[in-house]
């Protein structure tokens, strides 16, 4: 039941993509074996923690609770990636053309929010975490193409 007067599915969304990306981040810094790729998906994670948090408060204002929820393809993408590294030569490849499929998620679910009317300070949050996040996934894509 929504608490407002604004239609936020994309930012609950948005927020469940950044959670279950975080939980792939945090399944695939545990699995490589490069330092410089654990600080790489450490800080991927931070990033998506803190714009979870900062969009917390409107979810909050909509539902009355946190979303804790992740996003069901990233979940499907995280096992299906378990799967495939298990049989795959290049582990840390494989995790990070997935993870670079998530930050893809990330940005289209940021640019579903921005399609709808938000409360004008939230609205300059999101586009903050929309350029926070468009520097992970060019990172993340820029590590593909290294990689591959």
């Amino acid at each position: 039941m929504s608490n407002s007067n604004y239609n936020l599915t994309p930012v609950k969304e948005l927020v469940k993509v950044l959670n279950g990306g975080i939980e792939f981040y945090k399944e695939a810094k545990s699995k490589v074996s490069s330092q410089s790729l654990e600080i790489i998906f450490e800080r991927m994670i931070s990033e998506k923690e803190r714009a979870a948090a900062e969009l917390q408060p409107l979810v909050v204002l909509d539902e009355g609770e946190v979303e804790t929820d992740s996003d069901l393809v990233v979940s499907m993408r995280e096992t299906y990636t378990k799967v495939l590294s298990v049989v795959s030569t290049d582990k840390e490849h494989t995790y990070i053309a997935q993870l670079e499929e998530v930050e893809d998620r990330v940005l289209d679910k940021i640019e579903a929010a921005l399609e709808e009317p938000l409360p004008a300070p939230y609205f300059s949050t999101l586009k903050l975490i929309q350029n926070s996040m468009q520097a992970c996934h060019d990172e993340m894509k820029a590590l593909q193409e290294v990689t591959a």
